[in-house]
C-alpha cells in the first residue's frame, strides 16, 4: 500500500515538472508571477526601392551575312581564321583560278577577233558608199554591205560583255567580306568544290559592334512598362524607359548597359507575346551572336512595404508575421509579398500597413495572444537588391 503511494506521488511529481519546463514565452518568477519577455520589433515603413525581372534572350549581330561562293570552284587558299575579326572588303577566300583565267584569255582574243571583223565592215561600207553615188552599184549592195558591219558591231559587243562576265568572275576567285564583322566556322576547307548552287554558306560574317538581345513580354507586361510613358510614338515612349543590363550565361553581368529599342507591331495570337529587342554595346567583342543570357529590367517603386525575411514564416506556401497590437500581446497575420527581388528581404503587397510594428527576432518561440515585452529597433534601409552586379556603364 505504502509503495502504490509513493508511485502516485512520483507521478503527480512528473506531471508538475514537464508542465513547469514546457517551451513557454513566460518565465515563472520563484514567487510564482510569469516575467514578460522582452524582443525586439520594428515599425513599418514605406522605402524606395528598385526592382528587377529577367527574361530569356537570344543575342544576334547587328548584321549577320552568309559569305557564298558567286561561281564554281575549288577552294585554293583560306585567309583568316574562325573567329576573326575582319574588315569591310578583305578577302576571306580564294578559288582555283586557272580554268577562268583561260577563260579571260579566249574571251579577249574573241574581242580582238570582232574588233577586226567591225574594221573591215567599216572598210566595205566606205567603199560602196562613192560608188552607189556614181550609180556604178545599186543601193541594195549598200544596205547589204551596211547591214553586215551592224551585224559585226553587235558581235564585238557581245563579245565585249563576255569578256567582262569572265573579268567578273576572275574576280569572284577572291572572296572578300562585305561588312565588318566576326568570321563564323568554315563548313568547307582548302580542296573543296563549291559553287553558288552549294545549299551551305562558306561562312558568316556577323557585326558584332552592336548586339541585338531578343525576348518577350506578355500583353499586360508590355501595356504595364509603356503606360504612362510620355511621347508621340512607340520610339519616343521606348527612349524614356531606363537603361536594361545583361545577364550573361554564367550568371555574371556585362559591363555595359543596353537600351530597349523596338517592339513587333503585332501580338503573337498564340502565346499573346511582344517580341522585343534590346541592343548592347560590344566594342570589345566580349559578346558573341548565337549567346544566351537573360535581359534584366528594372522597376523603380517611390514607396513600398519592405521587411527582413527572418520577421517572417513560412506554412503551406504562405507568409505570416507577429503582429504587435495595442495591449502588447502578438497576432499572427497572413501577409502577401514579392519573392526573390531583395536580398534578405521582402516586399509585402498585402496584409500590413505603414506604422504597423511586428516582431523582428525570435518568432519561433511565439504563439497566438503571447504577451511581449516590445523593445522597438532600427534596422535601417532594406532596399539592396539580390544580385551583386558591377554599377553599369552608360
Amino acid at each position: 500500500m505504502i509503495i502504490k503511494r509513493i508511485r502516485t506521488f512520483a507521478l503527480i511529481g512528473i506531471t508538475i515538472l514537464a508542465a513547469s519546463c514546457g517551451d513557454q514565452p513566460k518565465a515563472v518568477q520563484p514567487g510564482g508571477a510569469a516575467k514578460v519577455k522582452e524582443y525586439l520589433v520594428i515599425k513599418v515603413k514605406a522605402q524606395s526601392t528598385r526592382l528587377f525581372k529577367d527574361y530569356p534572350t537570344k543575342l544576334q549581330g547587328q548584321q549577320t551575312v552568309e559569305i557564298r561562293s558567286k561561281i564554281a570552284g575549288y577552294i585554293e587558299q583560306i585567309f583568316v581564321d574562325e573567329g576573326a575579326f575582319v574588315r569591310k572588303g578583305q578577302v576571306l577566300f580564294r578559288l582555283n583560278a586557272n580554268d577562268i583565267q583561260a577563260t579571260v584569255r579566249s574571251a579577249e582574243a574573241f574581242v580582238k577577233v570582232a574588233e577586226a571583223d567591225v574594221k573591215i565592215a567599216e572598210l566595205n561600207v566606205e567603199k560602196t558608199k562613192p560608188l552607189v553615188e556614181k550609180n556604178i552599184i545599186s543601193k541594195f549592195d549598200l544596205q547589204s554591205v551596211e547591214s553586215t558591219l551592224r551585224s559585226k558591231e553587235a558581235q564585238l559587243a557581245q563579245a565585249k560583255a563576255n569578256m567582262e562576265n569572265a573579268n567578273a568572275n576572275l574576280q569572284y576567285t577572291l572572296i572578300t567580306s562585305p561588312a565588318n564583322g566576326t568570321i563564323g566556322n568554315f563548313p568547307f576547307r582548302v580542296g573543296s568544290l563549291v559553287s553558288s548552287a552549294t545549299s551551305e554558306p562558306l561562312t558568316t560574317v556577323s557585326n558584332t559592334i552592336n548586339m541585338y538581345a531578343y525576348f518577350s513580354f506578355d500583353e499586360k507586361e508590355f501595356l504595364a512598362l509603356t503606360k504612362g510613358l510620355k511621347g508621340k510614338n512607340q520610339q519616343e515612349k521606348f527612349n524614356k524607359l531606363p537603361d536594361v543590363s545583361l545577364v550573361m550565361a554564367d550568371n555574371s553581368t556585362y559591363g555595359q548597359a543596353g537600351r530597349i529599342e523596338t517592339a513587333s507591331g503585332l501580338i503573337n495570337s498564340q502565346t499573346g507575346a511582344v517580341n522585343i529587342r534590346a541592343s548592347f554595346p560590344n566594342a570589345e567583342g566580349n559578346l558573341r551572336s548565337g549567346g544566351s543570357g537573360m535581359v534584366r529590367i528594372p522597376q523603380i517603386i517611390d514607396s513600398a512595404i519592405i521587411i527582413p525575411q527572418k520577421t517572417s514564416y513560412e506554412l503551406q506556401g504562405k507568409h505570416f508575421v507577429y503582429l504587435l497590437g495595442a495591449d502588447n500581446k502578438v497576432r499572427n497575420s497572413e501577409i502577401e509579398v514579392l519573392v526573390g527581388n531583395l536580398k534578405d528581404s521582402y516586399i509585402v503587397t498585402g496584409g500590413l500597413k505603414i506604422g504597423d510594428q511586428i516582431v523582428l527576432e525570435g518568432i519561433a518561440a511565439l504563439r497566438n495572444d503571447t504577451e511581449i515585452k516590445p523593445k522597438l529597433s532600427e534596422i535601417g534601409p532594406l532596399s539592396e537588391n539580390m544580385s551583386t552586379e558591377k554599377p553599369l556603364k552608360n
